[in-house]
């Protein structure tokens, strides 16, 4: 079953070390982050801010261990990642569920991969109950709305219970109001399972919200350009002054003040 709150699965130390990254494409190189350096300590909740398109879904992809880094290291547990595992997993933007299966047979996907479903099977419904979708066990994603889809894709990586949860601007492409409705489900999982969550996000409010620590990136290629610590209690709320004054001194730091 999936861990309970008193018994949780303690979340993963990400450590980040001298990180840079580049690209070639057709003889020319592109840098994409340049020495990259932070901790995520266990079960903390970190947001990676910063403007499109600058490297912050690369640096996933390389603590994710799809690829590995140019220069420096990145370690989990103090263990140097070197490819995938399933304590690592990764929630993309698009769910990319799978049309022809059922909502039960997307979430099952990890558990068959690892030849485990038989044995686990009634984690599924477990995890479908705590994202609030078991009533759609056997529903087909054209049969979802978009935030219903977005539940499938993390309730598929809840299943394998995670020690860090990689978030690449997962509600990014929902509208307003879901969107706000499930940064308060992201939230409340993240508390319920205990793992460590880095979430990928240009949103500063967003960022404000969920995280203890925002952690501001330069344009491309990627620099840390400076750690700003939430020290809010949760639930957050968007018109409590101390939240209001947080934000604006994170937009202004980002060269953002007309959107005050």
């Amino acid at each position: 079953m999936v861990a309970a709150a008193a018994e949780r699965i303690p979340g993963m130390r990400v450590q980040v070390r001298q990180v840079s990254h580049h690209f070639t494409s057709n003889g020319a190189r592109l840098d994409v982050l340049d020495r990259v350096n932070f901790t995520a300590e266990p079960g903390s909740f970190v947001a990676l801010l910063g403007p499109s398109g600058c490297g912050k879904s690369t640096l996933l992809r390389l603590i994710a261990g799809l690829e590995q880094p140019s220069e420096g290291k990145i370690g989990a547990d103090g263990v140097r990642i070197v490819a995938p595992d399933p304590s690592r997993l990764l929630v993309f933007q698009d769910p990319t569920l799978f049309p022809w299966r059922t909502v039960r047979q997307n979430v099952s996907l990890g558990l068959e991969a690892r030849g485990v479903l038989q044995r686990d099977r009634g984690r599924v419904l477990e995890v479908l109950r705590l994202v609030g979708l078991e009533r759609f066990a056997d529903a087909l994603p054209n049969e979802l709305s978009g935030g219903m889809a977005q539940r499938v894709a993390l309730a598929r990586v809840l299943v394998n219970d995670p020690r860090l949860l990689l978030l690449d601007e997962p509600l990014g492409r929902l509208d307003a109001l879901t969107r706000m409705t499930m940064q308060t489900e992201l939230l409340r999982l993240w508390q319920h399972a205990g793992f460590t969550s880095l979430l990928v996000t240009h949103d500063v409010e967003e960022a404000l919200l969920l995280a203890q620590q925002v952690i501001v990136f330069t344009q491309r290629p990627a620099r840390i350009a400076e750690h700003v610590a939430v020290d809010l209690p949760y639930p957050r709320h968007r018109d409590d002054p101390a939240f209001v004054a947080l934000r604006r001194e994170l937009l202004e730091r980002l060269n953002l003040a007309h959107e005050l």
